[in-house]
């Protein structure tokens, strides 16, 4: 495989101005906000100071129980489980539920005792699941986390910082389910028994939010994480020890929409490569992106952080057909990968008999002719 790298050293600007950057107010003591595509951080307060997190704690426990276990576990649920302090979803010791209805009750209705009855199931134990989630922690590049417990309940050595919380649940939110999860207002569980409702007020106050997760206890204070969504833009909100959260968060978020650009990095279709083709009706096949990938970026960044890598075969044999996938785009900001795009055939190629074959059996067929007369 020959692998192309490339720098890109045009900037599509559509006419997109820089807007002019004001200063920022907010109550929390702690605060990052990151697009989430790129990981990249829009603002910051304090966001690498150590604090506890209280219930967005459950954003890690969420993810690893979407990670270890299927949506239709049942679940046995402890005695430990069941009495659980603080916010709860009334469960009860022997109660066989399923994990999808403790999923969401643990991420709408910040259920205490589902947080420990998902940890005991998936690693045996509190304490198996907690150093479980500080491993995972660390996997994503939150090196100064480390968990105590699944729910967030106050414990000495329980903390994490606003940019950790902010990449766990950029990592969280690449989770098809979890993401399903947390934007839904309110559901049904355990049999229809009970409806879940999600204390996440951004989901109705702020056109485009997409969760994640509320979360308070009196020593820490209140926390919140949030995402929304507009124009392809994504980007996360962390908040820890904020009294006013809420208003908080939707001036960050208006913050993070306006003082940045979405470009089009690759349009669907877009010719990128070409690789030459063996017996076919054509010596080169043009490869293009099977679909669109938009990156988001200071309006004055010029792409300067973003690296693309094609891995391409150094040919192809004939037939081809249209929408074939021929290679791979691999596309890196700041050296991590974001993604990877394959790359098809733009054109259909047919088989061609090769010419220097097709000479031969010409002269060859003259040769047996001429010989036989």
């Amino acid at each position: 495989m020959k692998k192309i790298c490339f720098i890109l050293a045009v900037i599509l600007c559509f006419g997109v101005a820089k807007t002019e950057v004001s200063s920022i107010s907010i109550s929390a003591q702690y605060a990052c906000v990151m697009d989430a595509t790129t990981g990249r951080v829009i603002f910051e307060k304090n966001s690498k100071s150590n604090h506890s997190m209280a219930s967005t704690t459950k954003i890690m426990t969420a993810l690893l129980a979407l990670e270890n276990s299927k949506m239709d576990d049942l679940v046995t649920v402890s005695e430990n489980a069941a009495g659980t302090e603080g916010s709860s979803i009334y469960l009860k010791p022997k109660d066989k539920v399923s994990m999808n209805d403790l999923l969401y009750g643990l991420m709408l209705q910040s259920g205490n005792d589902a947080a420990i009855a998902i940890a005991e199931h998936v690693s045996g134990s509190v304490e198996s699941f907690a150093n479980l989630m500080t491993k995972r922690a660390k996997e994503i590049g939150a090196k100064n986390t480390c968990f105590k417990n699944p729910n967030g309940l106050d414990e000495d050595g329980h903390f994490t910082t606003a940019y950790d919380l902010a990449l766990i649940t950029r990592e969280a939110l690449k989770n098809e389910t979890f993401a399903e999860i947390v934007s839904t207002k309110s559901r049904k569980i355990l049999d229809g028994t009970q409806t879940v409702t999600n204390h996440n007020k951004l989901l109705s106050q702020y056109e485009g939010c997409i969760g994640v997760k509320t979360g308070f206890t009196k020593k820490t204070g209140r926390c919140l994480v949030s995402a929304a969504e507009r124009d392809r833009k994504k980007v996360i909100v962390v908040t820890l020890n904020a009294p006013n959260d809420w208003s908080d968060h939707k001036i960050l978020l208006d913050y993070a929409f306006l003082n940045t650009v979405h470009y089009p990095l690759l349009a669907k279709d877009m010719i990128v490569n070409s690789v030459t083709v063996k017996n076919g009706s054509s010596y080169s096949l043009e490869l293009c992106a099977d679909r669109d990938f938009y990156i988001t970026e200071s309006p004055d960044a010029k792409f300067k952080n973003i690296k693309l890598s094609c891995k391409i075969p150094d040919y192809v044999i004939a037939p081809i057909n249209k929408g074939e996938v021929i290679g791979t785009m691999d596309i890196y900001y700041n050296n991590d990968l974001l993604e990877t795009v394959n790359l098809i055939s733009a054109t259909d190629i047919s088989y061609a008999e090769p010419e220097r074959n097709s000479l031969f059996i010409k002269y060859f067929k003259i040769f047996l002719v001429s010989s036989c007369t």
